[in-house]
This record gives C-alpha cells, structure tokens and sequence, in this order.
C-alpha cells in the first residue's frame, strides 16, 4: 500500500480547514445578517408590499438585487477604511461597528408596517437601498468586511438579506404580531456587549 508524502498530506489538511474556515464565515455572517434583519424597515416594507400585492417573483427579485447591492456596499466600504487603517484602529472599527448595528436596533421604532408601498418595482428597489445602506444587518456585513472577510462578509450578508427578505415577504401582515421590539432589543444587548468586549481587547484591557 503507497504510502503519501507528508508534504502531501499537509497540503490537504491545511486546504480542508481553509475550506472549513471559510464557510464558517460565510454562515455566520448568513446567519448574523438574517436574525439582524428581524424586524427591519426593509424587511417590513416588503411584508407590506406582500400583503397588499401578493407574494411575487418581482417583488423577491428586486429584494435580491437590493440586498446584493447593500452587502457589496458595505463590504467595500469596510475594506476601503480597513486597508487604510493600522491593525489595531481596524480592530476598534469592528467594535464601532458593533455598536452603532446595536445602537439602530435599540432605536425606538413603530411596529407597524409602512402605509406607503407603491407597486412600482424599480422604486421598491431605491426604497430598500436607502432603507438598507446602514441598517443594522448592513452594518454588520462593514464589521466583517473590516475584519478580513470580505467576499464572505459581501456573500454571507446579501444571501442573509435575501433570506430576510424573503421571510417578510411570506408572512406578510402576520408579521406585525411578532415580538419584533423585543427581539430587537434582545439582539442590540448581544451586539453591544460583543462591542464592547471587541474594544477592551483591542485596548488590552481583556
């Protein structure tokens, strides 16, 4: 039986846990973006859209598009500021980072769905870009641009954001009875304290 080069075989394990290491990435920012979206304008405006029109395969794929755009948004931005930056002032940009997505979460917010939704697609799109471009979940696609994944930041973030979406659009007014406010404020308590906790390593502190 032929037995295989060392060299070989450390070229393999050392492929398997990059592998490994990159989706982790890029389900946990899949991950991050969906629960942080919970509840947001973009996610209640196409539920309203939903409840009013129906559930589409337009009004998915304008969420798509809007949710790809915001991701690569962020994700260059967080890697612009971090190419330009020293490793610790990028560290502490994370944790800035952590925070302000905490502190949109907590902002105070009606649980209503918007009145305003019109059937035009192309103006959904615009609607959802600005309500998207630093929004919470956004602001965590710039965090993990800044850290150092950036495609897996951009990828992660926009197929969580479309899942999000997607969630908005299949309950519809259902949405409107869920403990969004509570939800919210329980993940802007995680986001701070990871904030927090990211600042005080990068201070030396803990």
């Amino acid at each position: 039986m032929p037995v295989e080069s060392p060299v070989r075989t450390g070229y393999r394990i050392t492929a398997q846990c990059a592998i490994s290491a990159a989706m982790d990435a890029f389900l946990f920012a899949f991950a991050a973006v969906l629960v942080v979206s919970l509840g947001g304008r973009d996610q209640l405006l196409v539920a309203r859209l939903a409840e009013r029109l129906g559930p589409s395969g337009g009004l998915l794929a304008v969420g798509a598009l809007a949710s790809i755009l915001s991701a690569l948004a962020m994700a260059a931005a967080g890697l612009a500021l971090a190419l330009v930056l020293p490793p610790a002032a990028a560290d502490m940009l994370v944790a800035f980072a952590l925070l302000i997505a905490a502190a949109e979460l907590a902002w105070p917010r009606s649980a209503r769905l918007p009145a305003e939704p019109t059937a035009s697609l192309f103006a959904t799109l615009i609607v959802l870009l600005a309500r998207q471009l630093g929004d919470a979940a956004r602001f965590m696609v710039f965090a993990f641009a800044a850290w150092g994944s950036v495609w897996l930041a951009a990828g992660g973030g926009a197929l969580g954001g479309v899942a999000a979406l997607a969630t908005g659009a299949m309950a519809g007014g259902e949405i409107a009875r869920w403990p969004l406010r509570a939800i919210r404020l329980t993940i802007a308590a995680v986001l701070a304290i990871a904030g927090i906790f990211a600042a005080l390593s990068v201070r030396g502190i803990v």
